[in-house]
């Protein structure tokens, strides 16, 4: 398996978990914006230990950064704050279902980002494929009861989200691009240290401006957001890894696997079971994973 395929997987699994720590601490009263501030706070300090000691132990240099890096960086730092938000708020209401729906059409505005931005293009029978998938996400995505409501807080919140994630996406491919090394793992280590730093500055500063309740809560509560944190940073570094190597559309098609798993963790956890629907739905999103990893072998 390639190594782009399995950072996804990975990164798909670890974010899974994430998100249902993040909707714990939505639903127990933090804000979204000290919510997602968990996910980053963490991370750069932990990050610089590890690349410092990789530096003592290997004698080596960190790389070099490239003109346009931070352009890069600040636009997928900013869209993945903003992505980030609008999921968190979608988890505070009852009617969220309809905008994660919406969101899943990330895979198809990455497409349509990076061929803009990165000139990065697929083929039609990846397109096929991801389309399937799609297909499959919002079949899961649809509330059972048929009660959709198209023109809602929730849905602007999912179509919001999902374009906030297909932008953070290219913006950091084309920053990873821009570090100067040859080993995929200390690029992404490089750009995912230097983007959670910005990540908190940005975030904690405007916490500290409008929601100081929210900022000290994210410490006070330690034990819970330093669990949304380190996973979030394993995650993370498994996009980051997964963006350095492949295109971010082909990336996050694979990623889709993610829905599986959180139905998984919601029939272990929570002991529901599986409709005809929903069975229907894995299979698709399933064949459309499968598709794209035969297609890119």
């Amino acid at each position: 398996m390639s190594l782009w395929v399995f950072a996804s997987l990975f990164a798909a699994s670890v974010q899974a978990l994430r998100f249902l720590l993040q909707k714990k601490l939505a639903v127990s009263g933090l804000s979204p914006a000290a919510a997602t501030f968990a996910r980053f706070v963490y991370a750069p300090a932990i990050i610089a230990a590890g690349l410092a000691g990789w530096t003592l132990a290997t004698a080596g240099v960190l790389p070099r950064i490239a003109p346009g890096f931070w352009t890069y960086a600040l636009s997928g730092g900013i869209a993945q704050i903003l992505a980030t938000m609008c999921v968190v708020a979608l988890f505070a209401r009852r009617n969220f279902a309809v905008g994660i729906a919406f969101s899943k059409v990330t895979v198809l505005m990455t497409v349509v980002a990076g061929f803009l931005v990165l000139g990065e293009s697929v083929t039609l029978a990846d397109l096929s494929a991801m389309g399937v998938g799609l297909v499959g996400v919002l079949i899961l995505s649809v509330p059972a009861d048929g009660g959709w409501q198209v023109f809602n807080r929730a849905s602007a919140l999912g179509l919001a989200s999902g374009a906030f994630f297909s932008i953070s996406a290219v913006g950091y491919r084309g920053a990873s691009l821009l570090v100067m090394s040859e080993a995929p793992l200390l690029r992404a280590a490089v750009t995912l240290c230097l983007v959670t730093l910005l990540q908190t500055l940005l975030l904690g500063a405007w916490l500290g401006w409008r929601d100081r309740a929210g900022l000290l809560a994210v410490f006070q509560r330690w034990r819970a957001t330093a669990l949304v944190g380190a996973t979030s940073m394993a995650g993370s570094m498994g996009w980051f890894t997964a963006y350095t190597l492949q295109t971010a559309a082909y990336v996050n098609a694979v990623g889709q696997v993610e829905l599986i798993l959180s139905i998984l963790i919601s029939w272990l956890v929570l002991g529901e079971r599986f409709s005809r629907r929903e069975l229907l739905a894995i299979a698709l999103v399933t064949a459309s994973v499968i598709a794209l990893i035969l297609l890119q072998a």
